[in-house]
């Protein structure tokens, strides 16, 4: 089952196993241990998609490892250890992925980019060419 999830689940999967002890892990919680994980530098306001988040859930649930996910009233995502695995229900469900449209979320690319980074350094362009049009005189 691991082996279908995108790199964006393995984060998060990763940040949830570092916390076994914690009892609720909200949404900020997470992205920022991924961020620090991943040594990601932007996206400070970037959330989780919902669907990621569902399915390391149901990852987890099968390590027997039970989670319950919540969407609190400013649209938050709330994951508490639960005795069996519960997802939400589909008005929340409706409401957040309808706020998803319009935030920012991480992405595979987020991570993509990091890696990319750690190669060669860019080269700025130092010197600025311009093309004068009264230089070409037309006789």
């Amino acid at each position: 089952m691991e082996q279908e999830m995108n790199q964006v689940q393995k984060e998060i999967l990763k940040a949830m196993e570092l916390h076994p002890d914690k009892a609720l892990c909200t949404e900020a919680f997470i992205v920022k241990t991924i961020r620090e994980n991943a040594k990601i530098d932007g996206k400070n306001k970037a959330g989780l998609s919902l669907l990621d988040v569902e399915k390391v859930v149901e990852v987890l649930g099968n390590k027997e490892n039970f989670y319950s996910i919540h969407i609190n009233s400013a649209n938050d995502i709330l994951v508490k250890k639960d005795s069996e695995t519960k997802l939400t229900d589909a008005d929340s469900k409706h409401r957040r992925l309808a706020s998803e449209k319009s935030m920012s979320v991480l992405s595979s690319k987020d991570f993509s980019q990091t890696k990319k980074s750690k190669g060669k350094p860019k080269f700025k362009r130092t010197e600025s060419k311009k093309l004068n049009v009264n230089d070409f005189a037309i006789d």
